[in-house]
């Protein structure tokens, strides 16, 4: 069994990893990672002038991993939905804007 695996898979549970490099970095490991594993990532620089504000526009900040946390636990049946969608608001997260990756 692969060491990341005994790591990180056995107790079950989403896993959100984060880099503020490109998003290909965690999603190396997504194979050896059971469902509910979300990676996030900038895939790519140049559109921010401070590192805050490129986590901000790609959505990889503190808020946004909570987001995805919840949203994660919402789908294993962690959590209802609606608790998951409260809590993103709570965040002060606009669940319709744009993906940055379009831009």
């Amino acid at each position: 069994m692969p060491y990341v695996s005994r790591v990180l898979g056995p107790d079950g549970g989403p896993i959100v990893a984060a880099s503020d490099w490109v998003k290909t970095l965690p999603d190396l490991v997504a194979r050896w990672l059971p469902e509910g594993y979300v990676s996030l990532g900038t895939d790519g620089f140049g559109r921010s002038d401070t590192r805050e504000a490129l986590r901000s526009f790609f959505e990889i900040d503190p808020p946004q991993i909570a987001a995805a946390a919840l949203v994660a636990l919402s789908r294993c049946g962690g959590i209802r939905a609606s608790r998951a969608a409260s809590a993103i608001r709570e965040l002060g997260i606009d669940p319709d804007k744009t993906d940055p990756l379009s831009v």
